[in-house]
């Protein structure tokens, strides 16, 4: 498999490396030092050349600093800062458009997917000739029983839908090759979930298991609200049965209706009083409920459609540390604002008990 160049290399940026490891961050400054103590042994000792891109996804706590410091001790670590919270899945996406690497991986940085399976995961790809390793959780007892309960429901929902959702148990955290993260970049949609987009491709995949372990530090980023956004937007972007249901939903209130008024003409003719109010109410409401839940259905499949003919991006990158030092500009962001600068601060003080003093 011969890699091709990605879309978004900076000009008189370094050769390609062999592996990008993709992190999307938001407010992890409680966790990222311990990210990178994990990580960086990992990586140095894969004997391959290689890069992380690590996507700052608008934060707002000392994350920014805390990774611009970091950037002067690892010269491997590229740093890309979008300007707004574009969340989790647009944050991917843009690590995935500026990574370079032969193969790309996705995860996390609360360390719940060890780094240390990497080297599992790029050997498994180079043995089986896969494009895609996926890392499947075979143990997730360290989750809560609803969340292990609804990301069951979810998958099994996109199961039935007749909806590729990849290995049950596999999330954001996988490996693909250069053709694999070619197709994805050249994808059109704005909406995009990449748990499913990557086994809608159909490319050869395999799998390694791991053992799901808890949040090393700080608190989740993907509350009830965000999981239910990615349900519908995984529900509306890869399958049509929600219309399917509007037009079945449809016909049996059609059905229902023409029953009606033959028992209304039946009652008419043979002379018998209709029944009261009440009965009425129920039919009208019920029919009206119908009704709008299949607007709503057709609704959401318009929005769609229409924030794809706006053509608005899904990020905004502010800063690209690759970029910047081919340019000859300093090699990290400018200055934090006051408050990233404290919230560092004190997070170095958690840490180390001692005071802190920013370069």
């Amino acid at each position: 498999m011969t890699p091709s160049r990605p879309k978004e290399t900076p000009v008189g940026a370094p050769a390609a490396p062999t592996l990008s490891v993709v992190v999307p961050m938001y407010d992890e400054e409680d966790v990222l030092p311990l990210f990178v103590e994990r990580l960086r042994p990992v990586l140095d000792g894969a004997e391959v050349d290689y890069e992380v891109v690590v996507v700052d996804d608008g934060s707002r706590d000392g994350t920014p600093v805390l990774l611009s410091r970091t950037a002067r001790e690892w010269p491997e670590l590229r740093i890309i800062r979008l300007r707004a919270n574009a969340g989790h899945q647009a944050a991917l996406s843009a690590g995935l458009a500026r990574a370079r690497g032969e193969y790309v991986v996705t995860m996390d940085a609360d360390l719940q997917d060890p780094p240390e399976l990497i080297h599992a995961m790029l050997e498994t790809a180079r043995r089986d000739e896969v494009d895609v390793v996926y890392a499947v959780r075979h143990d997730r007892s360290s989750d809560s029983r609803f969340k292990r309960s609804t990301a069951t429901g979810f998958y099994r929902v996109m199961e039935r839908i007749g909806t590729s959702s990849g290995p049950i148990g596999a999330a954001d955290f996988r490996l693909m090759s250069r053709a694999t993260v070619n197709a994805v970049n050249s994808l059109p949609e704005c909406h995009r979930v990449l748990r499913l987009v990557v086994p809608a491709l159909g490319f050869p995949a395999s799998t390694v298991e791991f053992r799901r372990a808890e949040r090393a530090a700080g608190s989740t980023k993907y509350p009830l609200t965000a999981m239910l956004k990615l349900t519908l937007d995984a529900v509306t972007g890869f399958s049509t049965v929600p219309l399917r249901l509007a037009t079945w939903f449809g016909l049996l209130s059609g059905i229902a209706t023409v029953g009606l008024l033959i028992y209304a003409l039946g009652s008419y003719l043979l002379g018998h009083a209709v029944a009261g109010w009440t009965s009425t109410f129920v039919v009208v409401a019920a029919t009206a409920a119908v009704q709008l839940l299949c607007l709503g259905m057709l609704g959401e499949y318009v929005g769609r459609m229409y924030t794809q003919m706006q053509g608005r991006p899904g990020y905004a990158v502010a800063f690209d540390s690759l970029a910047a030092t081919a340019s000859g500009a300093p090699p990290v962001p400018s200055g934090p604002t006051p408050a990233q600068e404290a919230a560092a601060v004190r997070s170095a003080d958690r840490e180390t008990g001692q005071i802190a003093v920013l370069p």
